[in-house]
């Protein structure tokens, strides 16, 4: 009996297929650093954690397909400090920002139809894409000049009678690119000739490391109805696990549309928003100091890797990851290389290789993105693990 040719033609994920390797380097011994999934070393919030062991129901029950009130409602108050003015309506919680990502898409989209994305880009945006048929269809960045926005005319180029919709994140996974004002400018202005959905990931709007202000898809006037915004308190709180993501539009016909998927799935996880609200009363010397750390462990990481000879990576302006040119012909070999045949004083280093992150596998062969997740000290030794590694497998 065959599987689905979906299935077949769907990509493993670059962040997670080498892990049966990592794996298999610990059981003999070999400590792993792991920069290769965006999986925080910051301790949760205590007001998430208390609201966790406080608990006390008789009964873990369905919560509402559209998720709990008392969450989508406090969430208003957290999107108006930024100057996104919503109601409870406009707030769809989902499991993750994955699953808003995927709700995005099925909601608005035929099979066949394409989504204009910079590559590279998050790789879950494809996979879904795979999963429900849509097209992708990239407009290249390039490491050179930080991956920063081509000029409107790219764009126009790619757009066909089957483009519906241009799919952004910002501040960017993998490049930790942020938009400019005049960037987000110019995306509204096609978004708005060519009448197209937005869908727009903010889930790192908390880590903006430039003078540049946070621009949200949801201030750009005259797209209102045209604009998905994508968000997770994963990253935020360091609360990947509870799986609690939303799914934003004012366009109520997307609503409605997406609430017969949150419908059909039941509803998003219990335990999950109680953390979630909770959490959305977090004190903001906890946040400052969140953004302190990351900032040190960015500008720690991106000096120390251009130091070693052959790699290049430029200044993320945002987010918690970078992508790094690496002096190697097939990153994703060294990639594995590093935890199969390789070890310095028993440690390796996991990354994930770039090409993953293309919509065209044989873009970014010889690039890795890093998630700067680990403390300096770790950060330090990975570094050091990194410099030997490529010594050894140019030596080989």
């Amino acid at each position: 009996m065959d599987i689905s040719n979906r299935s077949r033609s769907m990509q493993s994920s670059p962040i997670r297929k080498l892990a049966p390797y990592a794996d298999a380097a610990k059981r003999q011994g070999i400590h792993v650093y792991h920069l290769n999934i965006g999986q925080p070393d910051i301790k949760t919030p205590v007001c998430g954690l208390d609201a966790m062991k406080a608990v006390d129901r008789t009964i873990l029950e369905y919560s509402p397909s559209q998720g709990m009130l008392s969450l989508r409602a406090k969430m208003v108050s957290y999107y108006a400090e930024y100057g996104i003015d919503l109601s409870p309506d406009e707030i769809i919680i989902t499991s993750g920002g994955s699953e808003a990502v995927q709700f995005a898409y099925m909601a608005c989209l035929d099979p066949g139809d394409e989504i204009i994305v910079t590559d590279p880009s998050y790789a879950n945006y494809m996979a879904f894409a795979q999963s429900c048929g849509a097209v992708m269809k990239p407009i290249h960045t390039s490491i050179e000049d930080g991956f920063k926005l081509p000029p409107v005319e790219r764009f126009e180029e790619q757009i066909t009678p089957k483009t519906k919709a241009i799919l952004i994140c910002n501040p960017n996974n993998p490049t930790g690119y942020l938009y400019t004002k005049k960037e987000m400018r110019r995306i509204r202005d096609i978004v708005k000739k060519h009448d197209l959905f937005l869908f727009s990931d903010e889930v790192y709007r908390e880590f903006i490391y430039s003078n540049e202000p946070y621009i949200s898809a949801c201030h750009l006037e005259g797209i209102e109805q045209n604009v998905v915004l994508i968000d997770s308190v994963s990253k935020r709180y360091s609360e990947c696990g509870i799986r609690i993501g939303a799914l934003i539009t004012k366009n109520k016909d997307i609503r409605e549309a997406v609430m017969k998927f949150c419908q059909a799935r039941l509803s998003p996880p219990l335990i999950g928003q109680v953390i979630a609200e909770a959490s959305l009363s977090t004190p903001q010397e906890y946040m400052s100091q969140v953004y302190d750390e990351y900032l040190a462990r960015r500008n720690f990481l991106i000096e120390g890797l251009n130091k070693i000879p052959g790699v290049y990576s430029p200044k993320p302006m945002g987010a918690f990851y970078t992508m790094v040119r690496l002096p190697v012909e097939d990153a994703e070999d060294f990639c594995k290389w590093c935890l199969t045949d390789f070890s310095y004083k028993g440690q390796t280093i996991m990354m994930a290789p770039g090409s993953g992150f293309y919509t065209d596998p044989s873009e970014g062969r010889n690039e890795v993105r890093m998630a700067y997740v680990l403390n300096i000290e770790d950060l330090g030794k990975a570094l050091e693990v990194l410099t030997h590694a490529l010594d050894a497998y140019n030596s080989r």
